[in-house]
C-alpha cells in the first residue's frame, strides 16, 4: 500500500488480460498535489491509468482535478512543495473553479501496442537514434 506502480507492475498486471484495463482511486499521497481526494476515502485519489495488454504498459493516466484553492495548498504542503513556485497554478483557482478532469495518452506507446511493434522507438515520428539525434 502506498506505493506507485512502475514499468514492471503494470507489465505483470497486463499480462493476464487481452484488453486495456482501467486501474483507478490510487493512495493519494502518491499522486500530485492537484489530483482531488476521494470524497468517501480521502486516503485515496480520484485518478486512473489505462493499462494496454501484452506487457506494453500505461497508455493514458488521468484524473479530477482539485478545484478549491484552500485545499490545492494543503496538499502543496503536504507534497513538500513550495506554495510560491505553484503561485501561477493557485492564481487559476482564485476567483473559483469548476470541477474538470484531464488525462495524457502516450501516443508512441498506444501505437506501439495497436501495431504490435517491438519496441516503442518503432513509433516515434522523429526518432534520436545513435547516428540521428535531430528530424
Amino acid at each position: 500500500w502506498g506505493d506507485d506502480f512502475g514499468a514492471p507492475e503494470e507489465s505483470a498486471v497486463s499480462e493476464d488480460f487481452d484488453r486495456p484495463i482501467f486501474i483507478h482511486r490510487f493512495p493519494a499521497q502518491i499522486k500530485a498535489f492537484y489530483m482531488k481526494p476521494d470524497p468517501e476515502n480521502a486516503k485515496l485519489a480520484l485518478g486512473c491509468d489505462c493499462i494496454a495488454p501484452e506487457g506494453y504498459g500505461e497508455i493514458i493516466g488521468g484524473g479530477q482535478r482539485e478545484e478549491d484553492i484552500n485545499a490545492l495548498k494543503t496538499r502543496l504542503h503536504e507534497h513538500g512543495l513550495k506554495e510560491e513556485a505553484f503561485d501561477w497554478y493557485l492564481d487559476l483557482r482564485k476567483y473559483g473553479s469548476v470541477p474538470h478532469s484531464g488525462f495524457g495518452l502516450g501516443l508512441e506507446r498506444t501505437i506501439s501496442w495497436i501495431c504490435g511493434l517491438d519496441h516503442l522507438r518503432e513509433a516515434a515520428a522523429f526518432p534520436r537514434l545513435i547516428n540521428r539525434l535531430k528530424p
